[in-house]
Formats: C-alpha cells, structure tokens, sequence
C-alpha cells in the first residue's frame, strides 16, 4: 500500500528555476564562462556543487569548484529574498495537505543545498508537514544517482514499493528508475527539453495526483 510520497523541490514544489538560472549566469559572467543553451540545460536536477566541479574541467579554472559555488548561492541567496514574483506551484500545498491528511509520510529530496531547502520551507510554511528534508549538495553522486531517493525512503520508513516520486527533469526521472521508484513526471514550464519517457506517469496539474487518485497503484502490503 502506499505510506509515502518523495517530492523534488525545483520545479516540483516552488519555482525556483528562473532564479537560479539567474544566479548562474550572474557567476558565469563572474569567472568569464561562456555557456551554451544546451550545456546549461543539461545541468538540470544536477547539484551545484557537481556543476562547478565540471565547470572547473570543463574550462580548466584555476579556481576551485567551492569558490563558483559559493558565489552561486551568493547570488542566488540575495534573489531568492529579494524577488517578490517567487510562488509555489500552482496546486502544490492543496496536494501536500491531501497526502498529509491522509496519513502519508512526505519527504523532500532535492539536490539543492539545505541552506536552500530551509529558505524555502520556512518561506512557505511547509515544515509541518514533511518528515525529513535530504539535500544531495554533500552525497558523492548527484542525479541521476539514485542515492538520495533510496535515503529518501529510509528516511520515511517504507520500501520503494510503498512510495512514488514527483520529479520534473530528466536527471530526477533516471534517478528515480534506477531506484527502482515509482516516478510521477510532473512536466513544469520552466523544465524545457527534460526526457519524461521513462517515468511511470506524466502530469501537468497536480489534482490529478491526489490521494483517492493514487493510492490504488500501490496494492503490496
């Protein structure tokens, strides 16, 4: 039966994407690093930290990774308390509420450092009703590794035939699969050009996803 519920945070839970996408290219145009279109698509659901680490390779740096990342986060810091237009997605609290009120244990697993989680789960008020929050900015592999969705599940108590995953891009989804999860894509306008194929389900409005909806996919005991 189903018990829990792991949810990404970019662009699953609240739209941060943009502002990270501009504090990005704020560092960019720090260290004088010319990124493709494509390139920087590809970094979507990866941690920062790993980004930076193969922006340092890529470019041949004479910087360390941990000086673009915390500039990064520098600017992505001052966006995020600074821009009025940062929301939740649309549905995504009457969703949570749903779960939580039906007893579902709920988890956040995201590759977003956990100065960032906390900003935003203090923001939006959302603390009461997740059991644990994982960041993968300090596991040795970022997605698509499945690392954090198996601690995810440990954290929440359940087998991963007792729980789904919300993920929106490509690298989430793999990471997802290759834990073995079930994987709800849920396909966010900020999230251009993600791979949705190999997710179970795809969805574009979260009331499709609640409870009474879902909670038959999940017959084991």
């Amino acid at each position: 039966m189903l018990k829990a519920v792991l949810f990404d945070m970019d662009g699953v839970i609240v739209d941060t994407e943009p502002l990270h996408h501009k504090a990005y290219l704020m560092m960019f145009h720090d260290y004088n690093i010319q990124i493709s279109d494509s390139m920087y698509r590809s970094f979507t659901g990866q941690s920062t930290r790993s980004i930076c680490e193969f922006l340092c390779e890529q470019f041949m740096l004479k910087v360390k990774p941990l000086d673009l990342e915390n500039t990064k986060r520098a600017h992505f810091t001052k966006l995020f308390f600074e821009d009025p237009d940062l929301q939740l997605l649309d549905g995504v609290k009457d969703l949570i509420k749903n779960y939580h009120a039906n007893g579902l244990k709920l988890v956040l697993a995201s590759s977003a450092s956990i100065l960032t989680i906390n900003n935003v789960m203090k923001r939006f008020k959302l603390d009461p009703y997740f059991k644990d929050k994982l960041s993968g900015a300090d596991l040795k592999a970022s997605k698509p590794h499945p690392e954090i969705f198996i601690n995810a599940a440990k954290a929440a108590g359940v087998s991963t035939d007792e729980c789904f995953v919300i993920e929106d891009s490509t690298n989430g989804i793999i990471a997802a699969k290759e834990g073995n999860f079930f994987c709800v894509a849920y396909k966010s306008k900020n999230s251009k050009d993600q791979d949705y194929s190999r997710a179970d389900l795809l969805i574009s409005d979260y009331n499709t996803i609640k409870y009474d909806k879902v909670k038959d996919l999940f017959t084991s005991t």
